[in-house]
Parts: structure tokens; C-alpha cells; sequence
């Protein structure tokens, strides 16, 4: 617990390089957001649905917010995204994390949001994949060839005995350097001129389609391989909303956070539960081979709250210089 007030000037700040060299692995960000996860079930870990605005331009902004008592860590994650911010050679997506004692109130640290939101992301999809993916998957294809994608491949590398990716995205350099990334990997890469063509066949499909206020959807459903596993972190946005009852399971982040928002990601009727549902064993990610399974998402406050904690407690216990 933190019992002295920090000057302004002298509050850590977790950079992105030093979040690096803390090497935290997949599984470590994935076992403590189900930690954390099991916690709002016992009561111990509190999260409020996410606050968005939406101010018309084209901007997406959003904040987060989760408590944790064992240790005592409250998160808060404020981000903007802006599409306007490519013509000023900056990130599409900023972020930042603020991180406050919850017992007493007093700053613990800023940590950079980028960061965490790339691998949280990444991490949330994991845990749901460690259940409704099959473990023999070796495919995976993107759709969005951006940061999040980069995110979930090394991840997903992690985790499944991948050999090969295939990439679609609208800009080709995003694309080539997801590309040189698994071709680091020892993974076959191939770059696809359409969708159709990455979706098809692909043991796993994870789509980071850029959130604008008027998505056009071009993502059909029905391009699946059975049994295949899909990760939607850009909402379902991009997916043709007829043909979404082609998958057999659908999952959300957050059945209470869904109730606050004004629309649905997926129709209510096709989904079965919920990540918290997942990780505490109400119902089974996956019952055979042959489904066809999606998890959905918006972002999950428990996430940012995990592994921001985490980089926190392990830089601290490492001894590295955060301020």
C-alpha cells in the first residue's frame, strides 16, 4: 500500500520501452487476467462498463475503469482514437494509464496505454481462444494488419502450433511487416488481395478493423472454415450481420457492460455467456471439432486493470527505474 503522496514530478512513468524489457509472457498476462476475472466473481475485483463519445468526427473516445483488491490497484485508461492522426505521422489509437493505490487514493504510477492496450487485447482473446479454439489450430488469418494484429500473432504464436498466416488489410506496409513478423517466427506468410481469400480455410480468423462511426460491412460469415475460431475485437463491426447466425457459439466480453451500450454488438439470442462465464466454467468454450465458434468484443476493463498491475508489480520487483 502506498502511504506518501508523490510530487508530480517524481511519479513513475512505465514507457513502452521498459514495459519491453520486463518480457512478461503470454501466459503470464492471460493467467492474471483470469485471476482477475475469477475475483469479480468472489467479489474482490470491481469493473464499470466503459464510457464512450462519440463527438461525430470520426473520433472514438473512451475510458476504463477497475479495482482490484488483492493488491489494492485501481486502473484508469482514457484513449482516443482518430483516424486524422495518420496525416500527422501519429498512432491511429493514444492511450494512457493512471494507476492509484485503492485503498488510499494515492498515485502509484502512469503507464503507457499503447502498450497495455496492444497486449491486453491480445491477452483477452487468448483466454477466450484457450477454450473455444481447437489446440491442433495452425492457421490464422487477419483481417487489419495494424498493432492489434501484430498483438494477437505474438500471442496466438504462443499458444497454437501455428505454421502459417495470411493477411488482408487496406494498406500494404502494415500488411508486409505483419508478414516479416511471422516470417521471424519461422511461420509461412502469405499476403492476400482479398478477405474471401485469408478467411478461407484458416483454422482462426482475428479481425482489428479500424473502429470509424459508419462501418460499411464486408466480412461474410459464411467464408468460415467449420470448427474454426473467430476474434471480433472491432466489435463485429465489419461482419455482415445475416450471416452471424453461421456461428454455432458466440461469447462477449461482458453481458452487464452489453445491457449499457445503446446497440448490441451481435443479437443477444445468438450468444451464450459471457468471458467471466467462460473462465469460471459455467458452460464450455467449445463442445466438438466441427464448431464454429467467435468471441466478441469491446474492451474489457479487467484487462487494462490485469496487466497494467502486472507490468507495475513485476517493474518494481525487478528494481528497474520508472520515473
Amino acid at each position: 500500500m502506498n502511504n506518501r503522496p508523490l510530487a508530480a514530478e517524481t511519479l513513475p512513468y512505465l514507457s513502452s520501452a521498459l514495459l519491453d524489457r520486463l518480457s512478461i509472457s503470454t501466459v503470464d498476462m492471460v493467467d492474471e487476467i483470469e485471476r482477475q476475472i475469477s475475483g469479480q466473481r468472489r467479489g474482490e475485483v470491481w469493473c464499470a462498463p466503459k464510457a464512450v463519445v462519440l463527438p461525430g468526427d470520426d473520433r472514438y473516445i473512451m475510458a476504463t475503469l477497475g479495482v482490484a483488491s488483492t493488491p489494492p490497484v485501481l486502473a484508469t485508461k482514457s484513449l482516443v482514437v482518430n483516424p486524422r492522426n495518420a496525416a500527422r505521422g501519429l498512432p491511429t489509437l493514444n492511450s494512457l494509464i493512471t494507476l492509484l493505490d485503492a485503498e488510499t487514493g494515492l498515485p502509484l504510477a502512469l503507464v503507457d496505454g499503447n502498450w497495455v492496450t496492444e497486449k491486453r487485447t491480445a491477452a483477452l482473446s487468448a483466454v477466450a481462444a484457450r477454450q473455444m479454439a481447437r489446440s491442433d489450430a495452425s492457421s490464422l488469418a487477419f483481417i487489419g494488419c495494424g498493432v492489434q494484429a501484430r498483438g494477437h500473432l505474438e500471442a496466438f504464436a504462443d499458444l497454437f502450433p501455428l505454421r502459417e498466416i495470411r493477411a488482408f488489410g487496406r494498406g500494404t506496409a502494415n500488411r508486409d511487416a505483419l508478414c516479416e513478423m511471422a516470417r521471424s517466427r519461422g511461420l509461412e506468410a502469405i499476403p492476400c488481395d482479398t478477405a474471401k481469400a485469408a478467411i478461407e480455410g484458416a483454422d482462426m480468423v482475428v479481425t482489428t478493423v479500424t473502429l470509424v462511426p459508419r462501418p460499411a460491412p464486408f466480412l461474410d460469415a459464411n467464408w468460415l472454415k467449420p470448427g474454426s475460431f473467430t476474434v471480433m475485437t472491432d466489435q463485429a463491426l465489419p461482419w455482415l450481420p445475416e450471416t452471424m447466425r453461421r456461428f454455432d457459439r458466440i461469447v462477449v466480453d461482458d453481458l452487464e457492460q452489453e445491457k449499457n451500450m445503446a446497440k448490441p454488438m451481435v443479437d443477444p439470442g445468438m450468444v451464450v455467456g459471457d468471458l467471466t462465464g467462460l473462465v469460471c466454467g459455467d458452460f464450455v468454450g467449445r463442445e466438438d471439432a466441427g464448431e464454429t465458434t467467435a468471441f466478441v468484443f469491446r474492451g474489457l476493463a479487467v484487462g487494462d486493470l490485469a496487466v497494467a498491475a502486472l507490468a507495475y508489480a513485476l517493474a518494481k520487483v525487478a528494481g528497474l527505474e520508472i520515473r
